[in-house]
């Protein structure tokens, strides 16, 4: 059996070149504010997996995407393994773009805290007497640039996202930018509307989009998964203060508790603390001064 090693590693995910494919693999690792946790979660590789299988075939109508197969008999016989049955996606090839498309139709998380303070998200105006967690008139379209691990992503304009693709691909920039606007907005109404067709709602989700070997765009990565959307149940439902979710929201709020404890992996208590947080003794902290966890003997 022929032994692979991953060609690129992310927070969550590990790429494998398989020739004229690529196999994704989803871990059970978990981030949260750039950092991957100590902690994993059981089985959570497997849902992200079939929750993207299940959108990538359902917006296929909209656009191509890079999935080409979750079955594992169809791959190398060392992705047969049970470590990686449910979890891998033998992908197309792409050229990705260097643009995180992201769709907001409710105001929440750092959408809501900018608001509050200037009335506008990502430099969008928003109307007035907003109130947490409402639904937003139509859909709004924030960019952002994609970071390293270990950086933070940065939220730019429309016309900006022009400027980026521009400088990547000269003489596409505005037409890339556009399309990645259209084709973002287009799958969220589609996906959103079925999704509360079900009793949930999707409150914002991110794409990512490359091209193919003729240049045409394609939607890849993962697509409505926790890791990159807020699901909230429509039971319930009520504008005016936050909402409980399906997705990794509370990590962010342990996050921003701090210091919080978030969980505890042989010996240590996991404490995720956000940037600015001073540094303590007994304390380890990574070189963007992330406190990560504290051993106690107990």
């Amino acid at each position: 059996m022929t032994e692979f090693k991953p060609i690129k590693e992310g927070k969550v995910r590990e790429i494998y070149d398989n020739g004229d494919s690529l196999i994704m693999v989803a871990t059970d690792r978990i981030s949260a504010f750039d950092v991957i946790l100590k902690n994993k979660v059981t089985n959570k590789g497997k849902v992200l997996t079939q929750m993207s299988k299940f959108w990538f075939d359902y917006t296929r109508d909209l656009l191509p995407n890079h999935m080409l197969s979750v079955d594992v008999k169809e791959m190398p016989e060392f992705f047969q393994q049970p470590q990686y049955e449910g979890r891998s996606m033998m992908c197309r090839k792409l050229t990705m773009l260097p643009v995180e498309c992201i769709v907001r139709g409710y105001i929440t998380g750092s959408g809501w805290a900018s608001y509050q303070k200037t009335g506008k998200v990502c430099g969008i105006q928003l109307p007035e007497g907003l109130q947490e967690s409402e639904k937003l008139p139509e859909p709004i379209y924030t960019p952002s640039t994609k970071a390293e691990i270990g950086d933070h992503d940065e939220n730019i304009s429309y016309e900006q996202s022009i400027d980026v693709l521009e400088k990547q691909f000269p003489g596409h920039g505005e037409e890339y930018a556009t399309k990645l606007r259209d084709y973002t907005i287009a799958l969220y109404k589609k996906c959103a509307e079925y999704a509360l067709s079900r009793g949930i709602i999707i409150a914002d989700t991110k794409f990512e989009f490359g091209l193919d070997e003729n240049g045409n765009v394609v939607l890849g990565d993962e697509m409505l998964t926790p890791d990159s959307s807020r699901f909230w149940p429509l039971e319930g439902y009520k504008p005016g203060q936050g909402q409980p979710s399906f997705d990794k929201q509370f990590v962010y709020n342990a996050g921003t508790a701090v210091p919080f404890l978030v969980g505890m992996d042989k010996g240590y208590f996991i404490f995720l603390c956000i940037k600015r947080t001073p540094y303590k003794k007994g304390c380890h902290k990574n070189e963007k001064g992330f406190m990560l966890h504290v051993k106690r003997d107990y």
